[in-house]
C-alpha cells in the first residue's frame, strides 16, 4: 500500500503538472488526517516544502492543541513552520458573513502574503476526491454551468491539490498502514453545515446503491472535466462575439444572443461568474423581449436592461457623487469630468458646433459654478428653444440609457442648469450681440 500510494500521488502531481522537483512548496496544514498524510507523502518524495497552520480558535483548547501538534510535525519533517491566530468570529460578524467564510477569506489571504514574501511558488490544500464529489452535489444544489460539474481542480492559479487522486478510505488505509498521527475536528461530525451533511447521509445512500460510488464519480469527474474543454472553447468562439467591454461595462448583443437559440445557457456561463443565481439568470432570458430599464442584481454586480444590450458593471462603480466646485479663476478641472476653460472677448468669436464645447455668456453666470448629476425634477431651456423642457424627458428623446443617466454631469450656475455636459446647453446663457464676455469650456472625453 505504502508504495503504490505515493506513487500514485507522484504520478498525479507529474500528470496534473502541478508542480517542478525544484519548487518549494507551502502545505496548508489543519492537524487533521488528510493534511498531515499530505506532509508525510511531501516528506517521503523528499520534495522542498514548508508547513503553514490557521489558528481559527473556534474550538477552544482543541484549536491550540492542533496548533502544537501542526508545530511537532514540522519539527519532525525539519521543515519550516508558520502559524497565525485569527478572530474569525469578530471576522464574519464585521463583515457580516458566514464563518466558513470569513475562514476561507482570512487563510487565504494569508497563505498569499506568506507565498510573496517567504519566495515559495504554491500553497499546497489537502482537499481529496470525497471533498470533490462533495463539492459537485453542493454545486448542483445551488445551479451550475459545466465547470463546477468536475467541482475542485488539481490546480488553480496558486493553489494545487496534490491529494484530488485519492479517496477518504484510501487516505485513511494508507494512514493506518504508515501509523501516523493526526488531530480529530470535532466540527465534522456535525450536520449543521451543508457539505457535513451531504457526507454523512447523501453519499452513503449512493454507496449503498452502488459499492464503487467513489471510482464511478471519479471517472466522472473526469470526463466532465475533458467535455467542459471541449464546451467551453465553442462557448468562447461565440461569447466572445456576442459581448465587449466599454470601459468598466461588459456590454452583451441582445440580438447576437437571441440568435445563438440558446439563451438562457449563454447567458448563465457569461453571468454566472458575477454572481447571478440561475434563477436570476432565467428572469433576465425572459426579459429580453420586454421594455428596457429592468434591473437586475447579484451581490457584487448589476445587469441593465437596455435596447440593444445588457449592460453588466460592477457595483462598487455605482455611487452618488458629491457636488463639484468651479471657482471664476479654474482654468482646469480634472475631477470628476475633464475640462478647459478660456475667458475672452466677443469679436469675431467662433462659436463652435461640438456637443464637447459650450460657449456661455460669462456676465450670465453665478460663481462658484457646480458639476452634479441630474436629480429627479431636473429641467432645463434646450439650446434654440424658448420653452422649458424636464431632463427626464430629454433623456428619453435622447435615447440614454439608465447608465448613459448616471453618468451624465450637469454644470450649474446656482440652481440653474448651464450645459449638459457633452450634450445640450441651457439657451439662457446663449451668446447674443450684448455679451461681453464669452465663457467657453471644453470637454475631453
Amino acid at each position: 500500500m505504502k508504495n503504490t500510494f505515493s506513487r500514485s500521488f507522484r504520478n498525479f502531481i507529474e500528470k496534473e503538472n502541478l508542480f517542478l522537483r525544484s519548487d518549494a512548496i507551502l502545505l496548508a496544514v489543519s492537524g487533521g488526517l488528510d493534511s498531515a498524510t499530505m506532509c508525510h507523502l511531501f516528506y517521503l518524495a523528499k520534495f522542498k516544502f514548508a508547513i503553514a497552520h490557521c489558528n481559527f480558535h473556534l474550538r477552544g483548547k482543541d484549536s491550540d492543541k492542533d496548533n502544537l501538534f501542526v508545530q511537532q510535525l514540522a519539527e519532525k519533517y525539519k521543515v519550516p513552520f508558520f502559524s497565525k491566530d485569527f478572530d474569525t468570529t469578530g471576522y464574519a460578524t464585521h463583515k457580516g458573513i458566514s464563518i466558513e467564510m470569513a475562514a476561507r477569506e482570512q487563510r487565504y489571504q494569508w497563505f498569499g502574503e506568506l507565498l510573496e514574501k517567504e519566495h515559495y511558488k504554491y500553497i499546497a490544500t489537502a482537499h481529496h476526491l470525497d471533498d470533490n464529489i462533495e463539492t459537485v452535489f453542493l454545486n448542483l444544489l445551488r445551479g451550475t454551468g459545466f465547470a463546477g460539474l468536475h467541482g475542485i481542480l488539481p490546480k488553480q492559479q496558486n493553489i494545487i491539490r496534490p491529494l484530488l487522486f485519492a479517496s477518504r478510505d484510501e487516505i485513511e488505509q494508507y494512514s493506518k498502514t504508515e501509523k501516523l498521527t493526526h488531530q480529530k475536528d470535532t466540527t465534522n461530525d456535525s450536520n449543521l453545515y451543508r457539505r457535513n451533511f451531504i457526507r454523512h447521509e447523501i453519499i452513503p445512500v449512493f454507496k449503498k446503491i452502488n459499492p464503487a460510488f467513489a471510482k464511478t464519480m471519479r471517472a466522472n469527474i473526469e470526463r466532465f472535466k475533458e467535455a467542459e474543454k471541449i464546451i467551453q472553447r465553442d462557448f468562447e468562439k461565440n461569447i466572445h462575439s456576442l459581448t465587449h467591454q466599454e470601459k468598466e461595462q461588459i456590454l452583451i448583443s441582445i440580438n447576437k444572443l437571441q440568435q445563438l437559440k440558446s439563451e438562457k445557457i449563454y447567458l448563465f456561463e457569461i453571468l454566472n461568474k458575477y454572481g447571478f443565481q440561475s434563477s436570476v439568470v432565467d428572469d433576465i432570458a425572459d426579459s429580453l423581449n420586454n421594455i428596457s430599464g429592468k434591473i437586475f442584481y447579484s451581490p457584487t454586480h448589476r445587469l441593465i436592461k437596455d435596447r440593444e444590450y445588457l449592460i453588466l458593471e460592477s457595483i462598487k462603480y455605482i455611487s452618488e457623487e458629491n457636488d463639484f466646485l468651479i471657482q471664476q479663476n479654474n482654468r482646469k478641472i480634472n475631477t470628476p469630468v475633464k475640462l478647459t476653460i478660456e475667458k475672452s472677448l466677443n469679436k469675431n468669436h467662433d462659436i463652435s458646433k461640438s456637443t464637447q464645447i459650450a460657449s456661455v455668456d460669462f456676465e450670465k453666470l453665478k460663481f462658484p459654478l457646480t458639476l452634479r448629476k441630474w436629480k429627479k425634477g431636473d429641467c432645463f431651456f434646450p439650446f434654440g428653444m424658448d420653452n422649458k423642457k424636464k431632463l427626464s424627458d430629454f433623456f428619453i428623446d435622447q435615447k440614454f440609457s439608465l447608465t448613459e443617466k448616471e453618468n451624465t454631469w450637469l454644470l450649474c450656475s446656482g440652481n440653474t442648469i448651464v450645459w449638459i455636459i457633452g450634450h445640450r446647453m441651457d439657451n439662457r446663457f446663449r451668446i447674443t450681440e450684448k455679451t461681453k464676455t464669452i465663457y467657453t469650456i471644453k470637454w475631453k472625453q
